[in-house]
């Protein structure tokens, strides 16, 4: 029984196709994390700036006299 689990251990320990999984995952997390955190934090600055422009645009458009 010893020796299974010996062997089993060792076998265990010399697979990596589960480490490069957890890796690529972990990579995705934290890729996802500055992607998210990004958004949050320029998306107001964002909306301000398109906001001016577009208030900026309709203040300089020709007015038009029937």
């Amino acid at each position: 029984m010893l020796t299974c689990l010996h062997s089993f251990l060792r076998l265990f320990s010399r697979d990596e196709k589960g480490v490069t999984a957890i890796e690529y995952g972990l990579i995705a997390a934290i890729i996802s994390l500055a992607l998210i955190t990004g958004a949050k934090i320029a998306g107001p600055a964002l909306q301000t700036m398109f906001t001016n422009i577009g208030n900026t645009l309709n203040e300089n458009q020709p007015t038009t006299t029937p």
